[in-house]
């Protein structure tokens, strides 16, 4: 082992044992952003305000879909009594209406996703606040965000603090 390598691991060591030493006195907090984001209302009112927004297009491009679909199946049974020229016709009228429908339907799918990422961004916007405030009126030394954890102790659980913020907000 080199001489910096020891000393490297010397200060990790006095580190860590200074950080458990420490540790009565740190104040730590630890918040779970699914349960935040499944449970506060300020994601149901997001969620409701972008059904509002897009159901009746949502609606629009079902109902093109499902007549569209109606004369394609027309077309399969009235095919085999039209002549070559009507069927190539409608071949490639139906091949352009299903190309304008795939459009629509990607365009929609983009512009929803853009709403709904506005939309939560000030979901996450509203909780960093929310989290910031009670950090510094609860005085924590951190607070952090437990997304992939396998176990967080319930002491330091501050998620339902932080909903009861949230939902408490108008």
């Amino acid at each position: 082992m080199s001489m910096l390598t020891r000393q490297f691991s010397l200060a990790v060591a006095l580190s860590l044992f200074a950080i458990s030493v420490n540790a009565q006195e740190l104040r730590i907090g630890v918040v779970l952003p699914d349960r935040v984001i499944k449970e506060s209302n300020v994601t149901r009112q997001a969620e409701t305000k972008l059904q509002q927004e897009f159901s009746k297009r949502e609606k629009e491009l079902l109902d093109t879909d499902k007549t569209f679909k109606a004369a394609v199946e027309k077309f399969e049974r009235d095919a085999p009594t039209m002549s070559e020229s009507q069927r190539a016709a409608r071949q490639k009228q139906f091949a352009e209406q299903d190309r304008d429908l795939k459009r629509k339907g990607r365009e929609f799918q983009e512009e929803l996703n853009a709403r709904r990422n506005e939309e939560m961004q000030q979901v996450f916007d509203k909780a960093s606040r929310v989290i910031k405030q009670i950090g510094e009126s609860e005085k924590y030394d951190l607070i952090i965000e437990a997304t992939g954890a396998l176990y967080v102790n319930p002491k330091h659980d501050i998620t339902d603090k932080v909903l009861k913020v949230i939902n408490a907000a108008k």
